[in-house]
């Protein structure tokens, strides 16, 4: 008999500090902050400290989650951390994680590097090794600091995206069962999302800063997002994906009731509402306060959902982008 896996509790922590509208109006003042607000969807974003990396942030979440579901640490038997911003480039930030937490040395831990369906794919490794006896209670934890990557003057991403970082306890019993996957992976497109330099294939940093025809910022050094690549790049894929989910899942599109996506702007998935023609009642939005939090966005979205008793009967998940990278699956609740 399959073993069942689920979702049992999940918690978050924002950074304190906030970038609004209306200060990123005050630095471009070519956009205001209705125009922010309407083709992004976001109103205000939270940003690390300079200071604060995002293991600190999974330590913080980590700690909120315990004192939030009243978990003892004991039965904690792995951690999976999904980050693109660690603190070093080893050790692993998941082995620190453990020890700053005080769990028991018999836990597993590691990290993983994925970008926007990074909480998808950490259900699917957590699914496997409880599938496989290896674990009991994983914790999944996300947590991204991409502010750190955004050079002052890069408008558009500025806009877009927010620090957070997550704590998801998957186990063999829960609230929501994790049923089957679909996942995928074009690398052609690795170079529309990108940070050229800092690693070890290119280590010095050019210092190139360039301005595209739509005054968008363009350097090595900085996180670089092909806006309009990118945006194809999703119309293409996620339809494909989420056909993909239902048939793994022996579905039609009438029997989910709620379908969370990543998180990535109001323009993107109002363009994949209407082109998967899903109902607006059964589609969720959780930006507005947050911004695009990378791989904390789906797991964010499914506490706001759960809040408001929205999370009933199927929940058909879709995670997308850096990489590229995509990820599916449905929920049981």
């Amino acid at each position: 008999m399959d073993t069942k896996v689920f979702i049992k509790a999940i918690s978050y922590y924002l950074p304190e500090k906030v970038l609004t509208n209306k200060q990123l109006s005050e630095e471009f003042p070519e956009w205001t902050v209705e125009k922010i607000a309407d083709k992004i969807g976001i109103k205000e974003r939270h940003i690390a400290s300079e200071n604060e990396t995002a293991l600190d942030m999974a330590v913080k979440a980590s700690e909120l989650f315990f004192e939030e579901h009243k978990t003892d640490k004991s039965t904690i038997d792995f951690i999976l951390l999904c980050t693109q911003s660690p603190d070093y480039l080893l050790p692993t930030s998941a082995c620190i994680l453990q020890d700053r937490l005080g769990l028991p040395t018999r836990c597993g831990a590691l990290d993983f590097n994925l970008g926007c369906s990074g909480f998808v794919y950490g259900l699917s490794l957590a699914k496997g090794l409880i599938a496989g006896n290896i674990a009991k209670n994983i914790l999944l934890i996300t947590s991204e600091t991409y502010s750190k990557y955004l050079h002052p003057k890069d408008r558009g991403n500025r806009t877009i995206f927010g620090d957070a970082a997550t704590v998801t306890l998957i186990s063999t019993e829960g609230f929501a069962e994790i049923l089957n996957f679909s996942l995928g992976t074009d690398g052609k497109g690795c170079e529309n999302l990108i940070i050229k330099t800092g690693a070890l294939r290119n280590p010095i940093k050019t210092n190139r800063i360039e301005f595209d025809e739509s005054n968008n910022l363009v350097s090595d050094d900085f996180l670089y997002m092909n806006g309009s690549e990118i945006f194809n790049f999703t119309l293409e894929f996620v339809p494909l994906l989420v056909d993909n989910v239902l048939k793994e899942n022996n579905l039609q599109k009438e029997n989910i009731n709620l379908f969370v996506f990543h998180q990535a702007n109001k323009h993107m998935l109002h363009f994949l509402r209407k082109k998967i023609k899903i109902e607006a009642s059964k589609f969720y939005y959780c930006m507005e306060n947050v911004g695009n939090t990378v791989s904390s966005t789906i797991p964010i979205a499914l506490k706001e959902a759960q809040k408001v008793n929205l999370l009933n009967g199927r929940v058909l998940l879709a995670g997308f982008g850096v990489g590229y990278s995509w990820g599916g699956t449905i929920l049981k609740v």
